[in-house]
């Protein structure tokens, strides 16, 4: 999209319609200017003139912010997190709700994640950027759309489609030893046929040194994917799209040291290994103003998680206070922990779509109902072998879900102003969970969600609208044996969400606006805890010292929380020679009722845990704050320069502690060079060289040289970065 932003994109008020994933999602208009289109939705449309908050990141934009990750790019969009306590920022949080780690027990995910049609919930470290053409960020709850795993949002990642005549190498080298390569390669085979295939690379050493190995790529990145797409399209009638997409990551994790630095001590540094291949078949038939869409996917992962949980070594006492020398026993510890997972499932999605109708010549806006009619069906299942040091056998379970949902929305003109829209999804879930302790239980459960928005076109400019809408979240089982019978389970979380909105495109003044308040509130929220007990071997420590802690992670039930805040997109682009666009969010959270873990004995029944009251206090992972703000200066025909800031507010990094990331700001800079064939980049990110916080722990102790003292611990985001990037298009 070359020079694109320099012109004006104007706003086309109506309900623009996308058949299939197969399709662009980004058409071409009779006047050659290209409009983004949301495919998520059932009824796809531009984001400004859909009833709800989204934003969407194109490929332009991805690039320029360096993103080989998906993780690179939600702080574009406003009050969207993310953790990492991984290789890669994989835990996703939207208006601060969603998880935050994933251990034993099994996990019912907050946020969705589709790639290319593909169900890839959960296993989010396997979204890489290769010939992504744009991402969708859906917030709040997506009750009809995507259910019980939507109750905090939906991403939704699009590969760009096939196009004629195209084939284009890539290659980027940076520091910390990182570098890239990539191909892609799409052709028209015939009138009917045509396909896209795409390959990449990316490998870094990461930003650790590993002091005691004498290494500085125990936190590397070894990332490797495959995407290919073939479309077949003999008419206007009849569609048939395939999607293939494999993942190989094999990256380090050695990301915690005794001294918050990025120096480590692990003499066992662990790893966050994904190995997926995801398929999705959709065909779509039309005829008159109706449309058949069947989407088949599936998703098979094999995810190996592991690290040194001590973080240090057996020498790490010489020379210091708790040399064993002095003492007469060993004060330090070493354990290793690690997770393997088989992570399946198979989705098919039908729906029935009527009532486009046609767009008279002198107004875009139809007065013809639109609805949709489906069902929906997914299979999944996790199976886990656990390796612990400190376990006396490998701990197994297996936990299968089963989802089928019946949904529809109707659209209706009330005139040529007003839209009423409503939507509902009624989905059972049916659970099944077994273990070696042994542990074997099911549940079933009966869901709704929907919404119910009101649109009101107030000129060819500006569009306002109000939305309410319900989401949902099923239980689940924890897994600990330790834990009391009525403690096994815990219940499904709802949420109910309150919006009003403005969009709207002013060209005279060149500006693009998407502005929303809101008012979320959650009932019997889902706080994860953990108990925290001695190490099960033993070996406690003696003379009045603190213990090496062993964590077990559980899910209880809170009262409820609310949170409340708004969300601004603009863009300003009236002048030839400067494009500027950012985003702004304000969130503010509080529990109701939440009664949160200290320091138990292993014997939780004889010693019940010690709770305080986080009542009123804000939820993890929920910056009041946060705000992006960029620039393309356009320096000649082919020079630009991008300058971009971001800034996000402290916030907590748990629920069962009270220890925070520091607020920061970062500045990056790009000078690009592009014309028909060639694109250099020389770019610079996190100018200067803040630290960010990404994941922390602040409730136990782990450093055996000042005794195991509680302490905070930190994992931190991605250092200053300068490198080069070139692309060429024959």
């Amino acid at each position: 999209m070359k020079h694109a932003v320099r012109s004006f994109k104007p706003f086309v008020l109506t309900s623009l319609f996308v058949v299939s994933l197969g399709a662009l999602a980004e058409e071409q208009l009779d006047d050659g200017v290209e409009t983004l289109v949301v495919t998520a939705e059932h009824l796809s449309g531009s984001p400004l003139t859909l009833p709800s908050s989204v934003t969407v990141v194109d490929s332009e934009t991805a690039r320029k912010n360096n993103a080989q990750h998906l993780d690179d790019i939600f702080n574009l969009a406003p009050n969207v997190n993310f953790a990492t306590g991984a290789s890669r920022g994989r835990f996703i949080q939207i208006r601060g709700v969603g998880e935050r780690s994933e251990f034993v027990e099994p996990v019912n995910y907050s946020v969705g994640l589709i790639v290319d049609g593909i169900d890839m919930t959960g296993i989010a470290g396997g979204a890489l950027m290769l010939d992504t053409q744009q991402v969708e960020i859906l917030r709040g709850p997506q009750g009809t759309l995507y259910g019980a795993n939507a109750l905090a949002g939906l991403v939704n990642m699009v590969s760009a489609a096939p196009k004629a005549d195209l084939l284009k190498v890539s290659a980027s080298f940076e520091s910390y030893n990182g570098r890239s390569a990539s191909l892609i390669s799409s052709d028209k085979l015939s009138d009917a046929w045509g396909y896209r295939f795409a390959v990449g690379q990316y490998r870094s050493d990461g930003y650790t040194d590993n002091i005691f190995l004498g290494r500085e790529d125990t936190q590397n990145f070894d990332e490797s994917s495959i995407k290919g797409r073939l479309v077949y399209q003999p008419d206007d009638s009849f569609s048939l799209t395939t999607n293939l997409i494999l993942v190989d990551a094999d990256n380090g994790y050695d990301a915690f040291s005794l001294d918050n630095t990025r120096q480590t001590y692990s003499d066992e540094p662990g790893h966050d290994r994904q190995e997926t291949i995801g398929a999705s078949l959709i065909a779509e038939w039309a005829w008159d103003s109706t449309k058949l869409q069947s989407t088949l996917s599936f998703a098979d992962s094999e995810l190996d998680y592991a690290y040194d949980e001590d973080w240090s070594h057996t020498g790490i006492c010489e020379g210091t206070p708790c040399d064993s020398d002095d003492w007469g026993f060993d004060w330090w510890y070493s354990s290793f922990d690690r997770f393997l997972r088989d992570n399946r499932n198979l989705s098919l999605d039908v729906k029935l779509i009527g009532g486009q109708g046609a767009l008279s010549e002198s107004s875009s806006e139809t007065l013809s109902n639109q609805w949709v009619v489906g069902a929906y069906f997914r299979d999944q299942s996790v199976d886990l072998l656990r390796q612990y040091t400190f376990n006396p056998v490998h701990f197994t379970n297996q936990y299968d879900t089963r989802n089928a949902a019946l949904y529809g929305q109707l659209d209706i003109p009330l005139n040529e102003a007003w839209t009423l829209a409503s939507g509902l999804r009624y989905e059972r879930q049916a659970a099944d969970y077994s273990d070696n302790q042994p542990f074997v239980d099911d549940r079933s459960e009966n869901f709704w969600g929907g919404k119910v928005s009101l649109e009101y076109q107030a000129n060819e400019q500006t569009m306002l609208y109000a939305l309410l809408s319900r989401g949902y979240k099923a239980g689940g089982f924890n897994t600990a044996q330790e834990l009391p019978e009525s403690q096994r389970e815990y219940d499904s979380e709802y949420m109910l969400n309150h919006e009003l909105g403005v969009k709207g495109m002013w060209p005279d003044a060149g500006v693009t606006l998407q502005a929303s308040v809101f008012y979320q509130n959650r009932d019997d929220i889902q706080s994860k805890q953990s108990y925290v007990t001695s190490q099960a071997d033993g070996r406690t420590l003696q003379e009045g010292g603190e213990c090496p802690c062993n964590f077990t992670d559980y899910n209880i039930n809170a009262g409820g929380a609310n949170s409340y805040g708004a969300e601004v997109e603009w863009n300003w682009s009236s002048l030839d020679w400067v494009h500027l666009y950012g985003s702004f969010g304000v969130l503010k959270t509080e529990f109701e009722d939440l009664q949160s873990l200290t320091h138990v004995e292993a014997d939780l029944t004889a010693n019940p845990p010690v709770a305080f009251d986080l009542s009123g206090r804000e939820l993890a992972h929920s910056p009041q704050l946060q705000w992006m703000a960029g620039a393309d200066f356009y320096l000649s025909d082919y020079w630009s320069l991008n300058l971009q800031t971001e800034f996000k507010d402290e916030f907590y990094l748990s629920d069962r502690h009270q220890v925070k990331a520091d607020d920061y700001q970062l500045w990056h800079l790009a000078l690009i060079y592009e014309d028909a064939d060639w694109l250099v980049e020389v770019y610079g990110r996190n100018l200067t060289d803040e630290k960010i916080v990404t994941r922390g722990f602040g409730s136990f102790g782990n450093d055996p040289r000042n005794f195991y003292e509680t302490e905070p611990y930190f994992q931190y985001g991605t250092p200053r970065i300068v490198g080069v990037r070139a692309a060429y298009q024959f």
